[in-house]
């Protein structure tokens, strides 16, 4: 079964449809995928979160002062 319930990306609130009616950003599925201890794709799922967390980092991190 599909879940209806989204999550908007950037302000945190909870809707049905694909876009925040408050913001106009995405949405996303804010479910957790069913756990298998014979998931074939796990670790492809730690290298993109660890990529994600990487990029947010090096994004967010300290500026440049010059």
């Amino acid at each position: 079964m599909k879940h209806l319930i989204r999550k908007c990306t950037k302000c945190g609130r909870y809707t049905l449809k694909e876009r925040c009616p408050a913001c106009n950003s995405e949405t996303i599925d804010p479910h957790p995928p069913r756990f298998s201890p014979e998931d074939k794709y796990v670790s492809y799922r730690i290298k993109a979160l660890y990529l994600e967390k990487k990029h947010r980092e090096d994004s967010g991190g300290a500026t440049n002062p010059s």
